[in-house]
């Protein structure tokens, strides 16, 4: 039933459904004739198509590898490289320092074997009381006058690290002689430290001038190395170098220390690094 908002009462009848108008006969064949040309046209394009797509590709050009070897080629952009290791360049450079024989010696050594590594080190002169600090390439940084261990030796005492102070015998406090592997670190009142035997607990650090009557800051200021023995067997060096020099170039990786032997030859407490240099820097 229809709603009377169409237009439409409930009691009209329903209007009649329009008839389709038949199309004249002639229309009819004019349809079916454009189909069956719409079709034969396909058809022709269909067989027609391989051939122009033959005609086509003999008409282009030569793609551009055909060509290549007539035309100069782009530059080739260059691929960043890692940064280069460091040079061995087999030779010390001391720069105008004067320094003694056997500093000059061993540095050399160290690096005609490149017993280094390719890191910093540093030399401890224990007759000139003095410490010389180079940088990977081997290049002198600075150097200066050091205390060291009050007694005169080579090698430390077994067990002497384990040992509180006030035990440790004057003739007992010997800075050690050698090749040492040197680590930053704290020692026992929280102060930067660069140890270089650690378990002699023998360490390089600023000078500590606790003691008035030790004159620990007169003896470094002193023209002679004389004066300079009085520690337990650690390096003494002014705050100034410690904190511009040493920590900067030892402070975050460590590097070699090389302590010159006193009593013992060269050849006893550096035979190895002697042989690498002879030998040469292993590939």
């Amino acid at each position: 039933m229809l709603r009377a908002s169409s237009g439409y009462y409930f009691s009209d009848p329903p209007p009649p459904k329009p008839v389709a108008e038949r199309a004249p006969e002639s229309l009819r064949e004019r349809a079916g004739w454009a189909a069956q040309g719409l079709a034969l046209g396909l058809a022709g394009a269909l067989l027609a198509w391989p051939v122009a797509t033959y005609v086509m590709k003999q008409g282009r050009p030569a793609p551009a590898a055909s060509v290549a070897k007539h035309v100069s080629p782009s530059p080739v952009q260059p691929i960043a490289q890692a940064t280069a290791p460091v040079p061995r360049t087999g030779t010390a450079d001391f720069g105008k320092t004067k320094v003694s024989k056997q500093a000059r010696q061993l540095a050399q050594w160290v690096m005609a074997g490149w017993d280094h590594n390719g890191r910093p080190f540093a030399i401890l002169d224990k007759r000139q009381a003095r410490v010389l600090v180079f940088n990977a390439e081997g290049k002198l940084q600075a150097t200066t006058p050091v205390l060291l261990g009050y007694a005169a030796g080579d090698d430390s005492v077994a067990g002497i690290g384990l040992r509180p102070i006030a035990e440790v015998k004057p003739s007992e406090r010997t800075t050690p002689a050698g090749r040492f592997v040197a680590q930053p670190g704290k020692n026992a009142s929280h102060e930067d430290v660069l140890w270089v035997d650690y378990e002699a607990a023998v360490s390089m650090h600023r000078v500590r001038p606790t003691n008035p009557a030790e004159r620990r800051l007169e003896r470094l200021a002193s023209p002679t190395p004389a004066d300079n023995r009085i520690s337990f067997g650690c390096i003494n060096m002014p705050v100034r170098f410690f904190e511009q020099t040493l920590w900067p170039t030892f402070g975050k990786r460590g590097g070699i220390v090389y302590v010159l032997p006193e009593k013992k030859s060269m050849e006893q407490v550096f035979g190895e690094q002697m042989r690498r240099a002879k030998a040469g820097p292993s590939a």
